[in-house]
């Protein structure tokens, strides 16, 4: 079918896709995830000015029989809401030039034809100068197999056509509520509810409410003012939300009557002052999550003029969100900014559902969350389930994204959870972040050198309520044993409450039944972010043995650091390579000069210098690393990463910088690094650790507390390499670490040279039962052959001479 034009044909302008933006997708190359694919391409104009027809069609002419027609449409991404048969197929779009649409309001009707059935998608396209329509785009022809997950999403014109519009609607509709006060009644600890009213609900109800923050000195942002106003935009939050729900459950006047007292106090507050999004994001989205718990708990509760307040204040600041969303970080154009995608889970989702049936721009704000969750989401991986910032911020994206799946679940039945990265993604904190483990992992970290955050536990058992996976609740299960008591610290308090989390768990989801890993997958790629975990006896503290590499195509964007090949190893208990420093503040001198930079990572320096780790976000961008191959082959593992782009703009000499890593017979490490350079330079090989080390010859010892580790330079291409150690965080403020235990880094320096080889021999140990792993060298031929032999099995590795 080809779409009609009552005007003159114009261009269609489409750029490049570069590193940072959406790419044009599927293709021929794209192997699909999902049924319906979700299709992206490059803007070709400013939003408010055009929208957008797609086409489908098993035909690579788009006959009218067998096209589908998609009109008009937002933005440059859409998921259809339909299932695709198993096939070949082909897609174009087109312009369609000064026709705005009224993005995603509740009057709007997604345009959508197939076959003889097109009228409607030809009347968008045709209609006068708002149907003017440009040239079609380039034809991509993608393949759509048999047996994928099905996850297609209503269209916009029908997605809230069930939705109630009483309140409240946030986590429980009337019934739920109804349901939930008789749980109450005839049990105090239904759902762990008598916990939640003594540790979030009391502590709210005599406490006079929190001054609205006031501005920084000279208005210039102070780390410390920064995090007490967020967290006591936090307290805010929690006391309006859970007074709020603890009211209408009890149907308890004083309680309703605080809630009240807090709701309008805290609307009363400037919207374009201290906690705007502008002025401090982080304190803007608890404020303004908190009004719409508060508005749609307390909505029965006040009258039209309260009503009103709360509303205006409410709209205003999901506006601030959306704005910034939507037009000026434009996350469909860019996806790397991690605070917007964030906002849209932490803000739009509830606050728009609030709202929904109420104000018009609700839905079209709503509607622009819901597409960006079924097409784009999420941007820091794949259906591999990884998060390429890192287990921290896995953390805190899932934190809120898992709360926004539940509310449209519950309220509008959308089920995001059915979509692959969902049913994978517990995987991730699982494998690279496992309970015992400290300091083993990769990216910005505020719960650095501490155990694993309770919210990680938390999100890995709602995952495990979506998936029922058992390894998911033994997870949960083992962190919140281990946890030394870190609720109240700031990572925790200030960001979410766990008894409210256990009240609304409990009460959605079943009881799942934990089961002990003994059967993991000893090697796990994240082929999408670049991380391979390698693991030995995971289900026992004392037995195991963790290395975790990563060389991520996310270079050092965003959380990500100047890592590409880094490795870190926790063994017995105890990190033995380590992530060294201390998280102080993010954007400090220890976050700048040591977290982010190469110099703190088990990793390489080419004559002093690392990867490219400064705010260039091109060059960020640009520092990435490959995985090229990992597997577990007869009892041992093997990855292969590449890092030589991560080096290019600081090293301009690199040719290529390669690290291969054995993991033999689960006892012990053989790491190979190949440089090759197009002059003579020298290189640096560095490990981090928690213990003073022992320099000896070629070799270092680590005696730890429960585990050592002994280190050698088996070979050096360039002849023995220069050892030395020191206790200093270079280019750090000392004052940001008076007081704090030291580390200790090992520098192992090359002759200069134009290609190095240099292989390493690691042997991790628990404390009282010291290990040594003999080896020898056949170097007779063209080759480097060498043996390493332990328990009476000898493993040979074979690496190319330099010359």
């Amino acid at each position: 079918m080809e779409v009609k034009r009552k005007l003159a044909e114009r261009s269609l302008y489409q750029p490049i896709s570069g590193p940072f933006h959406v790419d044009y997708a599927p293709d021929e190359h794209t192997v699909l995830a999902e049924n319906p694919p979700r299709f992206t391409w490059m803007a070709a104009q400013q939003e408010d000015e055009n929208a957008y027809l797609l086409q489908v069609s098993a035909s690579p002419s788009f006959q009218e029989a067998e096209t589908m027609t998609f009109a008009p449409l937002p933005y440059n991404f859409f998921t259809p809401d339909r299932v695709f048969e198993p096939g070949d197929y082909y897609w174009r779009y087109a312009l369609l030039v000064d026709h705005p649409v009224q993005q995603g309001s509740d009057s709007e009707a997604d345009g959508v034809s197939q076959g003889k059935q097109g009228s409607e998608a030809e009347g968008h396209a045709s209609q006068g100068k708002q149907g003017e329509m440009s040239a079609w785009s380039e034809v991509r022809r993608f393949t759509v197999p048999v047996g994928l997950p099905e996850t297609p999403l209503p269209s916009r014109a029908q997605r809230y056509d069930s939705t109630d519009m009483s309140h409240p609607r946030l986590w429980l509709g009337e019934r739920g509520l109804n349901a939930l006060a008789d749980g109450v009644a005839s049990d105090s600890a239904y759902c762990g509810w008598d916990a939640f009213m003594a540790n979030s609900v009391e502590p709210w109800a005599n406490r006079e409410p929190i001054r609205e923050p006031q501005p920084y000195p000279e208005n210039k942002r102070v780390a410390a003012l920064w995090r007490q106003m967020y967290i006591d935009c936090q307290e805010v939050l929690y006391a309006i939300r859970h007074l709020s729900i603890a009211g209408r459950v009890l149907r308890d006047e004083r309680l309703l009557e605080t809630a009240k007292t807090w709701l309008l106090h805290v609307a009363s507050w400037d919207t374009e002052g201290t906690t705007s999004r502008d002025y401090n994001d982080e304190a803007a989205f608890r404020v303004a999550a908190g009004l719409a718990w508060g508005y749609d708990w307390l909505h029965d509760e006040l009258n039209s003029e309260e009503q009103e307040v709360v509303r205006r204040s409410l709209l205003r600041r999901t506006e601030q969100v959306a704005q910034h969303v939507m037009v000026r970080s434009k996350i469909h154009h860019v996806p790397y900014d991690s605070h917007a995608v964030r906002s849209l889970s932490s803000v739009l989702v509830p606050c728009c559902m609030s709202l929904l049936h109420e104000e018009q721009q609700a839905a079209q704000w709503l509607d622009y969350a819901i597409d960006y969750y079924a097409c784009l989401y999420s941007p820091w991986g794949g259906s591999d389930g990884g998060w390429a910032e890192g287990p921290m911020y896995w953390t805190t994206g899932m934190a809120y994204v898992t709360e926004a799946m539940n509310l449209l679940r519950n309220y509008a039945g959308i089920d995001f959870f059915r979509r692959p990265f969902f049913q994978r993604t517990g995987d991730f904190p699982f494998y690279v972040y496992p309970p015992d483990a400290r300091r083993a992992s990769f990216g910005d970290q505020s719960t650095l050198g501490d155990p694993v955050n309770l919210k990680t536990g938390y999100l890995v058992r709602q995952l495990a309520g979506v998936t029922g996976n058992r390894w998911y609740q033994w997870y949960f299960e083992r962190v919140r044993q281990s946890d030394p008591g870190t609720e109240g610290a700031f990572y925790n308090y200030g960001w979410w409450d766990f008894h409210f989390d256990e009240l609304v768990y409990r009460h959605d989801y079943p009881q799942v039944e934990a089961e002990s890993p003994v059967d993991i997958e000893p090697l796990k790629w994240f082929r999408d972010v670049g991380w391979v975990a390698m693991h030995h006896r995971m289900e026992d503290p004392d037995e195991h043995i963790m290395l975790l590499l990563k060389s991520s195509r996310y270079g050092s964007i965003s959380h990500s650091h100047a890592d590409q090949n880094s490795f870190t190893l926790h063994a017995f208990g105890e990190p033995l390579a380590a992530d060294t420093g201390y998280y102080i503040a993010h954007g400090s001198s220890f976050h700048r000069e040591w977290r982010r930079q190469t110099r703190s990572k088990n990793n390489l320096l080419i004559g002093g210098a690392g990867q490219y780790a400064e705010n260039n976000k091109v060059l960020n961008m640009a520092a990435t690393g490959q995985i090229e191959e990992a597997y577990w082959r007869d009892g041992d593992g093997y990855v292969r990463a590449v890092a030589t782009d991560a080096y290019a703009s600081t090293v301009p000499h690199v040719k290529r910088v390669v690290r291969e890593i054995h993991f033999l017979q689960s006892s012990y490490f053989v790491i190979v690094d190949q440089i090759d350079l197009e002059k003579p330079d020298s290189v640096q090989w560095l490990f981090h650790a928690l213990h003073p080390l022992e320099l000896k010859g070629q070799s270092f010892r680590l005696n730890g507390t429960k585990a050592g580790l002994e280190g050698t330079f088996v070979y050096a291409s360039s002849g023995e390499l220069a050892l030395s150690q020191t206790d200093q965080f270079a280019e750090v403020d000392p004052a940001e670490y008076e007081g704090l235990d030291r580390h200790y880094h090992l520098s192992a320096e090359t002759r200069p040279a134009t290609s190095h080889t240099i292989v390493t021999l690691l042997v991790p140990y628990k404390i009282e039962e010291p290990k040594y792993v003999p080896y020898f060298i056949d170097d007779q031929d063209h080759g480097i052959h060498l043996y390493f032999t332990d328990n009476g099995v000898t493993k040979k590795i074979e690496v190319s001479k330099t010359y």
